[in-house]
């Protein structure tokens, strides 16, 4: 397939005294993606009705043999409607380009010479843009380069020749006419910006792929909002669990400092001690151990392995019912006050004593 493809002056261009025009061109952009409508690449309409995307990747751009195709390319007032050949050289070129053909970034860097004066004459007045024709192969595999996607990659690129024209177009397209005239013959200078591309109104072509363009840029550009607002509600999310979580420990931090809580907490804990040393005696060890393990050891100083098996709730239960036991001390029950259990019979057993006591 035939290409074109805008080439960019690199600094002012200049006339010798002989009347040529040389310049420096910077052509043939590496790792871009370019927009096509399906017929300029003879593939079928897309379903989303979007232009195909082309990938030309720097490893075919600059290439050895691309890049030596640039050398000595014939120079054309527009775009021919064949091939630059030496059968048709006298009648197309009007120059061509150098030989010291370089890597400049992203670009080729070419010397250029227009040697013919009515090429010199189109270039400074009418035709003041260049534009690559060239050749390639398509590789219709889709893929990704950075967060750009394509449809397919542009192969073997060999360039044929450098046009002067009147718009050069601002993508690579297959077969374009730069020249664009009304039915009268008048150019028609009525353009408008889509997006990075500025079009003449009057080029169809033009106008749908530079719209196809900015809606795949857009679709793009929502697919990433889509998923930065995704990523946002998860940030949210976690940020609003970790204040929860710092909430939680300055509530714990303020009950670990509070005075009255840390008195309050030592003596339980002290109570509990006290009550595990009178059940299991006072060598029972208490360093380094919570109060539920406090218990637990009292209880099987108590049950032996019968309280291994024994769950914290039930362990608790014990330790309950062995604590009076370990605070218990001899109650001196006064003569002639009734037992605690109020039996009758000590009542009056008691009262009987008093009787013969007086």
């Amino acid at each position: 397939m035939l290409f074109t493809d805008r080439a960019i002056l690199d600094g002012p261009a200049r006339i010798t005294r002989e009347g040529h025009l040389l310049a420096v061109a910077r052509a043939a952009r590496a790792n871009n993606v370019q927009d096509y409508l399906p017929h300029e690449i003879g593939q079928a309409p897309k379903p989303d009705g979007t232009p195909y995307r082309i990938f030309r990747p720097e490893a075919e751009v600059f290439a050895r043999d691309a890049v030596q195709s640039a050398a000595h390319r014939p120079i054309t007032v527009d775009h021919p409607a064949e091939d630059v050949s030496a059968a048709n050289w006298k009648r197309l070129a009007v120059g061509d380009t150098g030989g010291e053909v370089l890597r400049d970034g992203e670009f080729l860097r070419l010397p250029i010479m227009v040697m013919d004066a009515d090429g010199v004459q189109a270039a400074t007045t009418t035709h003041q843009e260049f534009s690559l024709g060239y050749k390639a192969d398509l590789d219709m595999t889709p893929g990704t380069f950075g967060d750009q996607s394509y449809d397919g990659v542009m192969r073997n690129i060999r360039i044929n020749h450098l046009a002067l024209c009147r718009h050069a177009r601002g993508g690579a397209e297959l077969r374009i006419v730069d020249e664009r005239t009304s039915p009268n013959g008048e150019m028609k200078m009525s353009k408008i910006k889509i997006g990075d591309s500025e079009v003449d109104l009057s080029d169809g072509a033009a106008v749908a792929v530079a719209v196809g363009a900015l809606q795949s840029r857009l679709s793009d550009a929502e697919g990433k909002v889509g998923t930065l607002t995704a990523e946002n509600a998860t940030f949210k999310t976690s940020i609003e669990a970790k204040d929860g979580e710092i909430a939680a420990l300055k509530s714990q931090l303020a009950d670990a400092t509070d005075p009255a809580k840390v008195k309050a907490r030592d003596e339980a804990r002290a109570k509990v001690v006290d009550a595990a040393k009178k059940i299991a005696g006072d060598k029972l060890v208490v360093d380094g151990k919570t109060e539920a393990e406090i218990r637990r050891a009292a209880v099987e100083a108590k049950l032996g392995d019968a309280a291994k098996a024994m769950s914290d709730d039930a362990i608790a239960g014990a330790f309950a019912a062995y604590a009076p036991l370990g605070d218990a001390k001899p109650q001196v029950q006064p003569i002639g006050a009734p037992s605690s259990l109020g039996d009758a019979a000590d009542v009056r057993n008691q009262a009987r004593f008093s009787r013969y006591a007086s």
